[in-house]
């Protein structure tokens, strides 16, 4: 039989659709892979195993907070909040999800000797009590506004305790047992995870049946699997292979507009010259933002005056730094380097053309007479320099808060003197963020943050560039958005003709 030209067309696209985005079926590629899938302790983003497990909080497509497992909550006393957990809910195995889940999915990261990587993002609670089966209380160590939030994603998914205890943590991290959405059905490592929906979902049944998860590192690999119909949807989409991504009739590529990090350049402050404000506040004057989104980006980033991102609490838009390499010289001059200096500066090639981006800024000091010695480290190795504290005086890093949606978690680890990522001292800065630490009430914590930024603002502790837009590539039957905190939630994802 002679297969007329349209009718094979026709039929090859049926076949594409059909690999990677059908109505029971979603092949998601990513840039990164899987290696472990206990929400307790990953070293990795939370993507996949989002997907398998439920928070008592959950963050609707509006980023507010809105009940999970837990059906509500509220503070008892400054350093006590209770919530009130939801019936008839079960573990894919079968478990009962009880308050009792709740205590145990909470401590076993808080137990020191078990050394959770993620520690950190509820360290502040001090105890866990069982009131009765659907009612627990959380003590925290002291007054914490942020608690609801903690317990809106990792390292607070709660498992189930009589499994955990019976296969021990390694195979809990091989076979993961959750409330969740999907079932994990086959789990490879470094290459694939496939989910099954759970039937028995609180919130109903998932649309989309299987979901496949797998990891595809390189960027071209991944963007061609795309384009054949291999996978429906993919992460980390390169700027320069976006147009590709459009003029393709069966895809498109997904821009999250200030769903990304927030580039800066961090500086030893500690160290001459940049101790002095005005070296670092001409570091700031020399640098054309507006330039750089534009043509080294090509508009997948957006403008930026403070490190805290537009959807965090306690955001504050404070006036995107100026260019004036004039009154940079000036500067310079003034604090007693009128014939400019010499400095190392690190950038990686991490983030969308960070490394062309760290030679245009070398450009740019040079021109105000500051000649900046460029490195370009690799990745796996600059990553363990940072938090030792021995990277270049001037380094390229990215920052966000995705965890909590909060001003804390984007300047109080990079600003916060002692921090392991925080290369600044200044003690009405502590004293800000300290206080934001333990105002409960929002009006007012969102003045103690407001003022936090407006300081740095003017002592330029670190030079914040811009903050990327997340760029993810997908089928055009593929009906997702994109969130600003960068999950994926296949739950609300559908899949169209």
């Amino acid at each position: 039989m002679r297969l007329v030209p349209s009718l094979v067309t026709g039929m090859l696209a049926a076949l594409l659709l059909a690999g990677g985005a059908r109505a029971g079926e979603l092949v998601i590629g990513r840039a990164a892979s899987v290696g472990a899938m206990d929400p307790g302790f990953l070293r990795e983003p939370a993507t996949v195993v989002d997907n398998v497990f439920d928070t008592l909080v959950m963050r609707d497509a509006a980023m507010k907070l809105v009940p999970g497992l837990a059906t509500a909550w509220k503070a008892i006393d400054d350093t006590t909040w209770e919530f009130t957990l939801r019936p008839d809910v079960t573990f894919h195995n079968g478990e009962k999800f009880t308050a009792d889940a709740v205590k145990f999915s909470l401590e076993r990261v808080l137990d020191p000797a078990a050394k959770s990587p993620t520690i950190s993002y509820i360290r502040t609670i001090a105890g866990v009590d069982v009131v009765d089966p659907l009612t627990v209380r959380v003590r925290t160590n002291g007054p914490d506004p942020l608690l609801p939030t903690r317990m809106s994603r990792y390292p607070a998914y709660i498992v189930p305790p009589g499994y955990v205890k019976q296969v021990g943590p390694e195979q809990f991290a091989r076979k993961p047992v959750g409330t969740g959405p999907y079932v994990v059905g086959e789990f490879v490592p470094d290459d694939h995870v496939t989910m099954k929906a759970n039937a028995a979902y609180w919130r109903g049944k998932p649309a989309i049946d299987t979901v496949i998860w797998r990891a595809i590192p390189d960027a071209t690999a991944r963007v061609t699997a795309l384009m054949t119909g291999e996978v429906g949807l993919i992460e980390a989409v390169p700027v320069e292979l976006g147009k590709t991504l459009d003029d393709n009739p069966e895809t498109s590529l997904l821009r999250v507009k200030n769903g990304g990090l927030i580039i800066y350049l961090g500086l030893k402050s500690g160290e001459k010259p940049l101790d002095d404000a005005r070296v670092r506040q001409a570091l700031s004057l020399a640098i054309d933002r507006k330039t750089i989104v534009a043509e080294v980006l090509r508009n997948n980033a957006s403008l930026t005056g403070t490190q805290v991102g537009v959807f965090d609490f306690g955001y504050k838009d404070e006036p995107v730094p100026a260019y004036d390499p004039a009154k940079a010289k000036a500067l310079l001059a003034e604090a007693g380097y009128p014939n400019g200096l010499s400095i190392k500066m690190q950038v990686p090639r991490r983030y969308i053309n960070s490394a062309d981006v760290g030679q245009v800024i070398a450009q740019e000091f040079a021109a105000i007479g500051v000649k900046a010695e460029l490195e370009v480290p690799d990745w796996p190795v600059y990553a363990q320099m940072v938090p030792a504290g021995k990277q270049a005086p001037i380094y390229m890093l990215a920052w966000g808060s995705t965890q909590t949606l909060d001003a804390d978690a984007a300047i109080y680890p990079i600003f916060r003197s002692g921090e392991p990522y925080s290369t600044y001292s200044n003690p009405e800065m502590d004293k800000l963020l300290d206080e934001s630490r333990r105002t409960i009430d929002p009006a007012a914590r969102a003045a103690v943050l407001a003022r936090a930024q407006d300081l740095a603002a003017t002592q330029v502790p670190a030079l914040t560039l811009y903050q990327e837009d997340t760029l993810y590539g997908k089928r055009k039957s593929v009906e997702f958005k994109g969130r600003a905190d960068a999950r994926i939630p296949v739950f609300d994802i559908r899949i169209g003709n």
